[in-house]
């Protein structure tokens, strides 16, 4: 995917850790704030991009992007972060790129059908294609290329990150932090092709959509959404998720620029 000059990427996270390395890395950076935000403008990796942290929620998140759209100019989103897991199959260390956005706390019933966003017609939001496409080899190629070098050999056995993988399908997006069981278990009879739950990305989605943005979705997997989701959390955002984050666009950024 190669893109024109006019492309500016916003590139949104959650936590101050998974965006730091980012903004350190920006040429030409200047920073503005706005709406309780610092949104930091330059070049990564020769892509015209903004940096900025949405803080944690769906709120938040949507206010976020709709001022990366509306006063700075972005064409392209992408949200970096962490999230539960909510499929056996995916693992603490994978990586989860979003096809489909689906808020599962939204019940308008029997107004609209669960999880339909009301006056929309839609449960889920897809991502962009080709941006996906994009990110998800981007992902992949930190992953084998980069992942076991810039990791300390001791978080790489704690977490057990011998064999990290890309994902893509659903990701569910709630104002609640899951750390239940029971909970991440009642999700997936709801959404049995469910893959990771976490708090923002369905209202940059939603946002996105409305707006007519191509928008794509990048999840590190950091714990299985139970009773030890919290357990070393902060850990491995600092010490896995955001190299993670900067691996992995930073690779997008050069495929990008083509």
């Amino acid at each position: 995917m190669t893109t024109d000059k006019k492309m500016r990427l916003g590139i949104i996270s959650a936590l101050h850790e998974e965006q730091q390395g980012l903004v350190e890395a920006m040429q030409g950076a200047v920073t503005r704030s706005h709406g309780m935000r610092v949104y930091t403008l330059g070049q990564l990796w020769n892509i015209d991009a903004v940096c900025v942290l949405s803080r944690l929620g769906k709120v938040a998140a949507a206010m976020t992007a709709s001022l990366l759209v509306e006063k700075f100019g972005v064409t392209h989103i992408v949200f970096t972060g962490v999230a539960g897991s909510g499929d056996k199959s995916v693992k603490v260390g994978d990586i989860v790129v979003a096809e489909a956005l689906l808020q599962h706390d939204m019940d308008a019933r029997p107004l609209f059908p669960r999880f339909e966003v009301p006056l929309t017609g839609l449960q889920r939001f897809a991502t962009d294609l080709a941006l996906s496409e994009q990110l998800a080899g981007a992902a992949g190629d930190f992953l084998r290329q980069d992942a076991q070098a810039v990791l300390d050999p001791l978080e790489i056995a704690q977490f057990h990150l011998q064999q990290p993988q890309v994902h893509r399908g659903l990701i569910a997006s709630g104002d609640q932090f899951i750390g239940s069981a029971a909970h991440v278990n009642q999700l997936k009879a709801e959404l049995p092709d469910l893959l990771a739950v976490e708090m923002e990305g369905a209202a940059v989605a939603q946002v996105c959509f409305e707006l007519g943005v191509p928008f794509t979705v990048m999840r590190t997997v950091s714990d299985n959404a139970n009773e030890e989701a919290a357990v070393d959390f902060m850990r491995f955002v600092h010490s896995v998720a955001s190299r993670y984050a900067f691996g992995t666009i930073k690779r997008l950024c050069q495929r990008l620029a083509g």
